[in-house]
C-alpha cells in the first residue's frame, strides 16, 4: 500500500469496471471495453449509491491537494471514501496532516492508514553472511634459480563472517525495529498523531502490515504489543490492512490480545487481494468472512474532472471505514 509500483497496470484489463473512460493511458483491447466500461460504471453508480454498500473508496500516497479532491468528489464515479496516511514510521510524507476537518467538510469518508515496521522480507534479529576483508600474513613460494624460496607477505582477502544487520543510523523504518517494545511505542505514535488530527473517539485505526512470505515471531509480537496499547488507551480502535496471504494468522493473533484484554468486538480488517476483485462485492466476498475493506486494484492511474491521481481502489461496508458514520455528518 504504502508505496507506488506500476506492476498492476496490466491488470486494468480485467478490472474493467474500476477503471473510468477518461483514463491517461491507453489500455489492451479486450473486445469492446469501452462499452464494457460504459455499462459497468452505471452498475457501479447503482450499486453503490445506497448506504449499504459496498462503498467505492481510494488510497494514495500523498495528499492530492484540495482541488483534486473536490474534482474528485464531484466525478461520475461514485468514490465516497479515501486513506488518510498518518506520518509513520514507514511512511515519511507528512502531506495529509492538517486535512481531516477539510475532508470532512467536502463530505469524504475516511480509512486512517499507520505504516508501522514491516520484515522487508528479513527475520529480525537473526544474522547474515556478509564478505568482509581483513589483513593476514601469507606464505609465498617461488623459484629462483632452480631454487625454492619462502616468503611471507601482508594481503587484504575476503572472509564470510555472520552478523546481526543493524538499522541505518537515524532511520525510523528497519525489519530491525520489529518487536514488542517498537510496537508499544508506535502504538503511542499513532494514537498521539489520530487525536491531533481532530479524529474523534472510538475513530479506527488501520495498522498498515504489508504481505510477507512467512511472519515471524518478533512481527507477531510487534503489532501484538501494537493492538493492548491501543486497547489500554481506550481513545481509538485497533484495526488492520493485511495481504490475504497473512490475515487469518493476523486475525486469529489479535483476537486472542482481544479476547485476554476483555473484547469481545470484531477487528476491523482491511484485506489486500486481486483475485476476483469486483467493486460491486462485499469486503467479505475476499474470502475472508472478518473482512471490512478489500483492496483488489493496485496502482493505477485514473483521471477524473480532469485531475489524475495515481491510486488503488477499494471496497468497504461502510461509507467511512474509520469512522461509524459518513464523512461530513
Amino acid at each position: 500500500m504504502p508505496r507506488i509500483e506500476w506492476r498492476s497496470i496490466l491488470a486494468l484489463g480485467t478490472a474493467g469496471l474500476v477503471l473510468s473512460t477518461g483514463s491517461p493511458f491507453n489500455a489492451p483491447s479486450f473486445g469492446s471495453i469501452g462499452s464494457a466500461v460504459e455499462t459497468a460504471s452505471a452498475a457501479i453508480a447503482n450499486n453503490l449509491s445506497d448506504d449499504d454498500g459496498p462503498h467505492l473508496g481510494f488510497d494514495t500516497f500523498a495528499y492530492p491537494g484540495d482541488d483534486a479532491m473536490q474534482a474528485w468528489l464531484t466525478a461520475d464515479k461514485p468514490y465516497r471514501w479515501v486513506g488518510y496516511y498518518l506520518s509513520a514510521p514507514c511512511h515519511n510524507d507528512d502531506s495529509w496532516q492538517g486535512k481531516r476537518a477539510t475532508l470532512t467538510n467536502m463530505g469524504w469518508g475516511m480509512a486512517v492508514i499507520y505504516v508501522g515496521q514491516q520484515t522487508w522480507g528479513r527475520t529480525p534479529g537473526q544474522k547474515v553472511q556478509v564478505t568482509r576483508y581483513i589483513t593476514k600474513r601469507v606464505r609465498q613460494v617461488k623459484t629462483r634459480n632452480g631454487k625454492r624460496v619462502v616468503s611471507y607477505v601482508k594481503k587484504r582477502v575476503p572472509v564470510k563472517v555472520l552478523v546481526v544487520p543493524r538499522a541505518s543510523p537515524n532511520a525510523s523504518c528497519s525489519s530491525q525495529f520489529v518487536n514488542a517494545a517498537r510496537g508499544t511505542a508506535d502504538a503511542n505514535d499513532a494514537i498521539a498523531k489520530t487525536a491531533a488530527e481532530g479524529f474523534t473517539k472510538g475513530t479506527v485505526i488501520f495498522l498498515d502490515i504489508e504481505r510477507m512470505e512467512s511472519v515471524p515471531r518478533a512481527m507477531r509480537d510487534y503489532y501484538a504489543a501494537w493492538t493492548r496499547k491501543v486497547l489500554e488507551d481506550g481513545r481509538f480502535r485497533p484495526a488492520y490492512y493485511a495481504h490475504s496471504f497473512n490475515a487469518d494468522l493476523i486475525y486469529g493473533d489479535v483476537k486472542q490480545v482481544l479476547a485476554a484484554e476483555g473484547v469481545s468486538a470484531e477487528p476491523p480488517f482491511w484485506i489486500a487481494s486481486e483475485r476476483g476483485f469486483s467493486v460491486d462485492k462485499a469486503p467479505t466476498e475476499v474470502g475472508h468472512a472478518f473482512a471490512q475493506v478489500w483492496q483488489g486494484v493496485l496502482d493505477v492511474v485514473e483521471t477524473h474532472n480532469g485531475v489524475r491521481i495515481p491510486i488503488d481502489v477499494n471496497v468497504a461496508q461502510l461509507p467511512s471505514p474509520s469512522e461509524i458514520y459518513r464523512g461530513g455528518e
